[in-house]
């Protein structure tokens, strides 16, 4: 898939979870959040995924949209029907028109971003992909209490989700399944029975399935460890540039109509590069300067939001990850108002993180000095990072 491509994701939580109690399994308490939420969380987190689709159990539609509404991405929350397979279907009707589809199930509440970007990835080739545990313990088939034959478990993996694939070949798969009458646990299943070569991506362990009680303890278990073993390490930014003729202004990746624009190297963009300083300042990594110089063409009028991530790609290799960023942005002129919430949404996707992390407001100094002056225009970051032990 190319990163530019339209791709949407389906979130399955319309099972009912019976061997859960009362509780629908998707509004059980998980770390604090719902099992809902941190699931919805992790899919629609990567850039890759610009929409998403939600399907709950008809009668908890209403419940499942005041949760979803906190996802800027969700475009939709829908009832699903019988079975999965019928509810998988619903959410591919309520997709808006995409060339990719991840597909997800609730009840795997511990997935992170980075298995959704690998699946959607892997599913280049041949238009599907799906995670999947290779087994580790030897794999027997048995019938009326005798085993009947021993597998080879070097053949043996254990089907996860997600699952991405191209978008019209998931949904001829599905058209073929409802006219032949098909039934499938899962949607590569209905894919293998067009002859399509199905990628299998290394899911993750800790991707397990909510099922009982015992299993969400143990995902209990899981988040408390996860958010308990944080190294959190908190990086200062500042950036300014003066305002000149004949260049366009370009503030938190958003270009602002204006009669001057900052003068830099690459675009100048002076509140992508206080983040970038923040956050190799918080890694304890070179500042932007040593990591773009100024003397290479190659960065001559980038876009900074290419480079910040780069900056994001360096972090995660030194085992960092962004979770916070607060920015003062210090200019006389123009009016920047009306152009925060555009520049929130571009730093929380550029950053991978949710837009409520992202702190953006716009000062001026009252006249005092070169900012003052309307002369330039400057920038303040502070971030905080996360170091996954």
């Amino acid at each position: 898939m190319d990163e530019g491509e339209p791709t949407g994701a389906i979130l399955v939580a319309a099972g009912r979870g019976r061997r859960m109690g009362a509780v629908a399994k998707l509004f059980l308490p998980l770390g604090g959040r719902t099992v809902l939420e941190r699931a919805l969380h992790a899919l629609t987190l990567p850039a890759e995924v610009h929409v998403a689709v939600v399907v709950a159990p008809h009668d908890q539609v209403a419940e499942a949209g005041r949760l979803a509404a906190a996802f800027p991405k969700v475009t939709a929350v829908v009832p699903g029907g019988e079975e999965r397979q019928d509810s998988v279907a619903a959410g591919l009707d309520a997709l808006p028109s995409v060339a990719w589809v991840v597909v997800h199930d609730a009840a795997r509440p511990l997935l992170t971003p980075a298995l959704v970007r690998r699946v959607l990835h892997a599913a280049r080739p041949s238009g599907a992909a799906t995670a999947a545990i290779a087994a580790r313990d030897t794999v027997k088939v048995a019938s009326a209490g005798v085993v009947r034959q021993t597998l080879d478990r070097d053949t043996i993996w254990l089907t996860q989700t997600p699952q991405a694939f191209r978008a019209a070949l998931l949904r001829e798969a599905h058209d073929r399944a409802r006219r032949d009458g098909v039934r499938a646990t899962d949607d590569a299943a209905l894919v293998e029975t067009m002859g399509v070569a199905v990628r299998i991506v290394e899911g993750e362990v800790l991707n397990l399935k909510v099922t009982t009680p015992e299993d969400l303890a143990i995902a209990e278990a899981v988040v408390r460890r996860w958010e308990g073993a944080e190294d959190r390490r908190t990086g200062i930014g500042y950036d300014v540039h003066r305002l000149m003729a004949g260049r366009r202004l370009v503030l938190g990746g958003v270009e602002i109509p204006y009669e001057r624009g900052l003068a830099g190297h690459s675009d100048a963009d002076v509140i992508l590069h206080a983040i970038m300083d923040a956050l190799l300042g918080a890694a304890g990594l070179p500042d932007i300067g040593q990591h773009f110089p100024s003397e290479d063409i190659r960065y001559r009028d980038a876009d900074s939001r290419t480079l910040l991530r780069e900056v994001v790609a360096r972090l995660h290799q030194a085992g960092y990850t962004p979770a916070q960023v607060d920015v003062v942005i210090l200019a006389e002129a123009p009016r920047l108002a009306s152009y925060l919430p555009g520049m929130r949404r571009v730093i929380a996707e550029v950053l991978t993180i949710e837009e409520r992390a992202v702190g953006l407001k716009a000062t001026t100094t009252e006249g005092l000095g070169a900012i003052g002056r309307g002369e330039g225009i400057a920038a303040q970051a502070i971030v905080t990072v996360i170091r996954q032990r």
